[in-house]
Parts: C-alpha cells; sequence; structure tokens
C-alpha cells in the first residue's frame, strides 16, 4: 500500500466517508486522488458506502501498533534540584504527572500494552501497574552504568510495531497514532544554533545523515516511531553489541547516525514547534508552567530559601557541576550572585560522619582554607557554598602550583580539630573490605590479599616514627583544589576530614598526580624543608601507598552500590602496588 493509499483509508477508518474536500484535507492528496482511490478501494471491497469493511481493516492491519516503550530509568542530572528528589517523569506539569500524561494520550490513541523501563528511584512508578490497565514494568538495573542503548535491549520483547517515547516529555497536542505508515522520529524546525541533534532529509523526507550541533534545520524531539522492520534491524545491532558494549554509553541515536545508511528508512515528522516539550532544567519549566516560579514543591529549593532569606523566584540557572565522584553537587545564582549546593551521595552514610565534616568545614573557614563554606546541614549532609569564578585546579607538573598546594597544608597541620574525629586510612579500609565481603559478594581481583600484605608492612613501619596526628583534609586530589589569579588557594570537599596523620594529605596528592618516586621526593622534600629526613622520606611514601590502597578499596565499594569509578579505582591500585613494591623492596 502507498502512503497516499494508507493516508486515505486510515482517514476514512478515522472519520468515515466524507465529501471528498473534506478527505483530501484529511489525507494531504488532491480531490482528483480520492475520486479515483476510493473508486479502486471499492472494487478491493476495502470500502462500503458504511466506510471501512473487514477487508479494508486488514488492509491497514501491518501498520497497527502493537506496544509503546517509555524510558524513565535515567536520574535526568540536567534537571537539578528536582531530579534529586523524584524522576523527571514524576513531576507535576500544568496539573498532571508528566508520565500518567502520557500514559493517557497512548491510550486514547488505541495503544494498550504500555511497556515502562525504570531504573533510578524504579519504586516511585510501581503504582503505575496498579493505577493503568496494560502496564508491564521492566527494571533496568544498569541504569547508571549504560545508556538508553541497554533500556531498549531489555525492552526488546515488547518492541515491534512501537512508539518509544521518554517520560518526561510533554505533548500539549496528542502525537499518537492507532496506525502508522513508516518509521519516524519527532522534529521541530530550528532557524537558531543549538547542540542538539540535526537529521537531515533526502528526497522522501526521510534520514539520510544525522549530525551533533548545527545552524537552521530539523532537531530529534519528542518521541520516534519503530516500525516492525525498522525494530528488528536495530534490534539485531544492539543484540550483537551486547557482549562487546561498543554502545553501552551511548543513546540509541548514536547508532542510528552511524547506521543510518545499512537501517530502514525513518521519516523525519516535523511538528508545530508548540506541540512537544521537552523540559532540560528547571528554568525551561519554569517558562512553560508558571506555577514553578514561587514553588517547586522540592526542599531543596526551600533549604537555599531558608539560608540565603530568598524566595523560590530569586533562585535562577541551575546547573549541575560534573566535578565530585561522592556527591552531586549544582550551580545557580541569587540576586546575580552564584552558590553551588551539595547534594549528598546514595549511600556515603556508611563510611562519612556528616557532623565530623560540619566541624571540619567550621575551622577551615576561621584558617582561611576554605572561605567559601556557608552553611551545613548535619543531618542530611547537604551543604551551601560561594561559588568561586575563575578558578584552576593546579597543575601536576608545576612547582609554583606545588608550593601553592603545600602552604595550605602546612596550615592545616599547625591545627587540631576539638572534638573531631580521628581519621586511620588503614582502620578505615578494614571496614570497608569487610563491607565488601560481607554484603557485596567478595572482591574479584585476585592479588588483592598479596596487595593487602605489602601496604599493611609499610604502614607497621610509620607506627611509632615521630609524626603527629594533625588536621588534614584527607582527600586532597587535585579537583578538591581551586587556584585562582587573586593569589587564592582555596580547598574544599571536607568530608574525610579530621584528626589524621599529615601523610593523608600529602599522599593523596601524590597518589592523583600518578608521580614517580623523584617527583613525589621532591614534593615531600618542600614540604618538610629543613626537618627534611630518610624516616620522613619514607613515612610519605608508605602513606601515598597506604592512601592510594584506601581509595582503591573504597572505589570498589562504591562501584559495588552502583557508582561509576571509571579509571579512577585503577589508577588508585596502580599507585598502592607501585610505593608500596618500592618501600619492600628498598628497606628489605
Amino acid at each position: 500500500m502507498t502512503r497516499n493509499e494508507f493516508n486515505l483509508l486510515y482517514a476514512i477508518k478515522k472519520y468515515g466517508i466524507q465529501s471528498y474536500r473534506k478527505m483530501k484535507d484529511m489525507a494531504f492528496v488532491s480531490v482528483g486522488y480520492v475520486s479515483q482511490t476510493m473508486k479502486s478501494f471499492s472494487e478491493q471491497n476495502y470500502i462500503d458506502d458504511n466506510g471501512i469493511t473487514e477487508l479494508g481493516m486488514q488492509a491497514l492491519l501491518p501498520y497497527k501498533v502493537d506496544s509503546a516503550v517509555i524510558m524513565a530509568a535515567g536520574m535526568s542530572t540536567r534537571f537539578v534540584p528536582l531530579s534529586l528528589e523524584k524522576p523527571k517523569g514524576l513531576l507535576e506539569v500544568k496539573g498532571e504527572v508528566l508520565i500518567e500524561r502520557q500514559i493517557k494520550q497512548l491510550k486514547e490513541a488505541g495503544i494498550e500494552n504500555i511497556a515502562i523501563v525504570l531504573g533510578y528511584k524504579k519504586e516511585a512508578f510501581f503504582y503505575l501497574e496498579d493505577k493503568y490497565d496494560g502496564i508491564k514494568i521492566i527494571i533496568n538495573p544498569e541504569y547508571n552504568t549504560k545508556n538508553n542503548t541497554h533500556t531498549l535491549y531489555l525492552a526488546q520483547n515488547c518492541i515491534k510495531n512501537t512508539y518509544i517515547c521518554s517520560s518526561d516529555d510533554y505533548f500539549v497536542e496528542n502525537p499518537f497514532e492507532e496506525y502508522v505508515y513508516q518509521s519516524y522520529y519527532a522534529a521541530i524546525h530550528v532557524k537558531e544554533k543549538t547542540n542538539e541533534w540535526y537529521m537531515i532529509p533526502d528526497k522522501k523526507g526521510n534520514i539520510s545523515k544525522v549530525r551533533l550541533c548545527g545552524e537552521e534545520g530539523d532537531i530529534m524531539l519528542g518521541h520516534v516511531y519503530w516500525d516492525r522492520e525498522f525494530s528488528a534491524a536495530m534490534l539485531g545491532i544492539l543484540n550483537a553489541d551486547h557482549e562487546i558494549g561498543n554502545y553501552d554509553q551511548s543513546l540509541w541515536e548514536q547508532i542510528l547516525m552511524e547506521n543510518v545508511k545499512e537501517l530502514p528508512p525513518m521519516e523525519i515528522k516535523v511538528y508545530p514547534d508548540d506541540v512537544i516539550f521537552e523540559f532540560d532544567s528547571l528554568d525551561d519549566l519554569r517558562k512553560f508552567d508558571a506555577s514553578y516560579i514561587n514553588n517547586t514543591h522540592s526542599r531543596i529549593m526551600k533549604n537555599i530559601t531558608s539560608c540565603l532569606n530568598c524566595n523560590e523566584e530569586d533562585i535562577l540557572n541551575l546547573k549541575p557541576i560534573k566535578e565530585g565522584i561522592t556527591n552531586t553537587s549544582f550551580a545557580f545564582e541569587v540576586n546575580r550572585k552564584k552558590y553551588v549546593y551539595r547534594h549528598p551521595g546514595e549511600g556515603t552514610e556508611a563510611f562519612i560522619s556528616r557532623k565530623d565534616e560540619k566541624k571540619a568545614l567550621e575551622l577551615a573557614k576561621l584558617i582561611g582554607a576554605d572561605p567559601t563554606f556557608i552553611y551545613m546541614d548535619d543531618n542530611e549532609g547537604w551543604k551551601l557554598s560561594e561559588y568561586v569564578e575563575e578558578k584552576r585546579a593546579p597543575d601536576y607538573g608545576s612547582a609554583d602550583d606545588s608550593k601553592r598546594v603545600i602552604g595550605v597544608m602546612k596550615t592545616l597541620h599547625q591545627h587540631e580539630l576539638p572534638d573531631g574525629r580521628t581519621f586511620s586510612p588503614w582502620e578505615e579500609t578494614g571496614k570497608l573490605e569487610e563491607l565488601l565481603r560481607s554484603e557485596k559478594g567478595g572482591i574479584a581481583d585476585k592479588e588483592f590479599d598479596q596487595l593487602k600484605a605489602d601496604v599493611e608492612k609499610c604502614y607497621k613501619k610509620t607506627i611509632g616514627d615521630g609524626v603527629e596526628t594533625r588536621f588534614c583534609h584527607c582527600d586532597t586530589y587535585a579537583q578538591n583544589w581551586m587556584l585562582t589569579d587573586k593569589g587564592e588557594t582555596i580547598l574544599i570537599d571536607w568530608e574525610y576530614a579530621g584528626n589524621a596523620d599529615p601523610g593523608c594529605d600529602l599522599g593523596a596528592y601524590i597518589m592523583d598526580s600518578m608521580w614517580d618516586i623523584p617527583d613525589a621526593e621532591a614534593f615531600i622534600k618542600e614540604y618538610c624543608g629543613s626537618e627534611y629526613n630518610d624516616t620522613l622520606r619514607f613515612h610519605y611514601l608508605a602513606y601515598t601507598a597506604i592512601l592510594s590502597y584506601y581509595w582503591y578499596v573504597w572505589a570498589l565499594y562504591r562501584e559495588a552500590r552502583g557508582a561509576i569509578m571509571g579509571e579512577s579505582l585503577y589508577n588508585w591500585r596502580v599507585m598502592a602496588r607501585r610505593y608500596s613494591k618500592y618501600l619492600l623492596e628498598k628497606y628489605k
């Protein structure tokens, strides 16, 4: 069946037989085409005086939509702070929950089989299964380590003639149909430069090329429809890649972009720019739903207003901050001044004392090590700080930067934290190892026990060597430093701070630098000054091994809890092995 034949027969199915002028508008064809094709339909018994016949319905059957898959697994990190408290698809927009509005629109179009793929805060969606008939829940346990290619892989048994939807889209008008001629990707036409995905059409209006960023053109926005042919081809790629994992971190659109010539055709379906909305940030949502200007129903926003004595409408330009592997942070503005809100990471309460962190922050501000600190809630773990403009991390290859960092470390080590915790990296590592072995099924590293034994020998050699515990940060890797052109050297993120061996600060910095022994020795010598000797040299090199081992085990624990530690986990193991091996060989 041609597209025009489909359009006309489907229009008859939906609206019955109308005047030729009405039907030509509904089917986007000419009056002459309607006249000619209606005669053909009658001859094939697709229609009669009452409208479409049983044979006509059978002719439409290959184009009937079987199902919909709603992707709702992701964290929507750009939508801070609301997404930190609930999944974006459960936000209420203009009186309706986003995902519920979409479910209703699908059902209004005759699509009853709806699969919802869940991950982040999945339990918040479970009520939908009871509230609406035909809902199938699919759990994506790897939502935070893999992209939506894995979501669609998990949903493949539900995908034939299928709508692929995102839970956070808002459709002003119902875009769904019960019958669809071929695969398409919804789009809007833009005339300004954006960083969205652009679809370049061929002569038939199908996608010939996909590129990221551009000027005027048709950008991807909203839902997608996969017909059976396209579904089979795309799922074939997803299944072939499943064991390899080349696309684990990719959107499925990346597969489309790279294989567009080999995949079945997909139409670019352009909608008016006031029909489909996708809210990338709270600022976007406020433009669409004014009720969010004064009240977002967010505890985080209320924390900010109470702390800064402002109204929610004063909180603008919220943007996530990518740095940080323990917590989630975002920047925002109030009265043209920028701030940072730190939201505690899931599971961090198991190894971080927020009360001790707050004590450390207060002392750090008092001695000038972290002047950005404003307030911290030591029960819930959230923190508010001033935003520092035009800052940079220290350059590990710069002697001047090393001197600036050492200056702050020396300032810390002149103090003790009153009533603060004592941080012993060796003992803390033992606790994490116990959690890994008892709760998370053990440790896969076959050489772990040998590494532990080597580091333990180095640790025991440092006991009683005269280095006293002082106020330490204990997490001095480069991203926790902010160096400004004004000469400020600021140390942030005091979660692990307490009274500890100064080697915790030197060791963490050396560990992250990935320095070889001579570079580390130069750093230690600069720190020690005239007191430098072989005992201190050994001590701080040993603490580099100890801190590296601690962070390696910490990373194993975090990954067991679902975090993505990436290359850092490997690097920390490398440094623990490098420094412990060197000391064992040199000092026998």
